[in-house]
């Protein structure tokens, strides 16, 4: 697969974040759509890392649907069989959605909500619902993007995500790119946090190649993912910057090797990463329909890994790895007030709740695990003198933070002041 992808409606390039580096295939027999490899399901390490079976006894993600903005979704995998809800797409965006030229969007909508039919990826929301909307972009899987009658007819990235934000969905993904900003777009982004949604996008791939800016996911309202592997470290070629609000799983991800969904390859990059966080929202948010996307973001933002102050989050790994479980299997969690944005400090909006909204925010549930463990890729923050080394704690027991209790651990990184 390749990495790189041009949004040719808004005229700027982009970046695809779900590179395939060094991409290996998954499966060895070629298979139709309806009969995906029986042996894929062992290869999502990430669900036993974060506790899936715990969780789904709690949440599956039902009653939430989940926008995918990508390169469409085909809904006739054996995974996502009533899975994406087609009827759902708003007439204005619904253009050919569920021709998914690349794979690409197919796949995300698998690690989301695929239900794992047919020894198909099995998501980690299989409960939510997905609403496909397809956009134009080159690169993905070595696709060349949109042609002729369907390029004019694909929506600029602004409209998709306005046409999501006025959908049912209550979360957007968008695992996508790029360096060049666009005016539309982040207003678009604002509009939908408006409307209540919450917007996840991909960081970037670009960690180790110049590590330039990222859109959309260096929007404000918009919550920036990087990718770590199953040891817990920072993958090399994430981005990272003051952006990063979180990180999730993001290498040797199994995904659709290209548009013909004859097997999957192993994959990486933070375009999964993004998928597994609004997958994360998703359980959270169907465990408590009631909440707004500001009570759900703040209780993944209190229970996220990490071993520094939440105040100063960390270049690399945001607020800390994803944790669904801890909120979901905390009963007594407080999601604070419902109209105050848990990230105002960077959206630049007002942190003070409303007279009827006063409520103290839960504090950082805490979770057993090893408080030693070998060092990883590190790099060093020059400004605070902060490491950010990330440690290695699967399946240990001691003291520190850790993604569903006996996953990944991550040693102090902080935000550049």
């Amino acid at each position: 697969m390749k990495t790189a992808l041009l949004s040719r409606r808004n005229a700027r390039r982009l970046s695809a974040v779900c590179s395939a580096l060094g991409a290996l295939v998954v499966t060895s027999a070629a298979l139709a759509p309806g009969a995906a490899a029986v042996d894929v399901q062992s290869k999502e390490w990430y669900l036993d890392a974060m506790h899936a079976q715990e969780i789904w006894k709690i949440s599956s993600g039902k009653g939430v649907k989940v926008a995918v903005i990508d390169s469409g979704v085909n809904p006739e995998t054996s995974s996502l069989k009533g899975q994406v809800l087609v009827d759902d797409v708003p007439k204005s965006v619904a253009y050919h959605v569920t021709h998914d030229y690349a794979g690409h969007g197919t796949s995300m909508a698998e690690v989301i909500a695929g239900t794992g039919a047919g020894g198909g990826i099995k998501g980690l929301a299989p409960g939510a619902k997905i609403i496909p909307i397809r956009i134009d972009l080159e690169g993905l899987n070595g696709a060349d993007g949109l042609t002729g009658e369907e390029e004019r007819n694909a929506p600029s990235d602004a409209a998709a995500i306005r046409a999501a934000a006025d959908s049912d969905a209550k979360i957007i993904n968008m695992s996508f790119g790029g360096p060049y900003p666009d005016d539309e777009t982040k207003a678009a982004i604002k509009y939908a946090a408006s409307k209540g949604k919450l917007v996840f996008a991909a960081i970037g791939n670009s960690g180790d190649k110049g590590n330039g800016q990222e859109y959309p996911a260096n929007y404000p309202y918009t919550i920036g993912v990087s990718a770590i592997d199953k040891s817990g470290t920072v993958a090399k070629f994430s981005t990272h910057g003051d952006y990063v609000d979180f990180a999730a799983p993001g290498l040797h991800i199994p995904s659709w090797c290209d548009s013909k969904f004859n097997e999957y390859c192993d994959s990486q990059g933070t375009s999964p990463a993004s998928a597994i966080a609004s997958a994360s929202a998703a359980l959270v948010w169907s465990a408590h329909p009631d909440w707004t996307g500001n009570q759900v973001l703040r209780t993944l933002i209190d229970t996220a890994g990490r071993s520094w102050p939440k105040d100063k989050p960390s270049t690399y790994l945001g607020y800390g790895g994803l944790r669904p479980r801890l909120v979901l299997t905390n009963k007594d969690i407080n999601p604070g007030p419902a109209d105050v944005d848990p990230l105002a400090a960077e959206n630049g909006t007002s942190a003070t709740p409303t007279e009827s909204a006063k409520t103290p925010s839960t504090k950082p549930t805490k979770d057993a695990g090893s408080s030693t463990g070998p060092a990883s890729a590190a790099a060093k923050d020059s400004s605070s003198g902060g490491s950010t080394q990330t440690w290695v704690i699967i399946g240990a027991a001691a003291a520190v933070l850790v993604i569903g209790g006996a996953g990944f651990a991550v040693l102090r990184a902080r935000r550049n002041a």
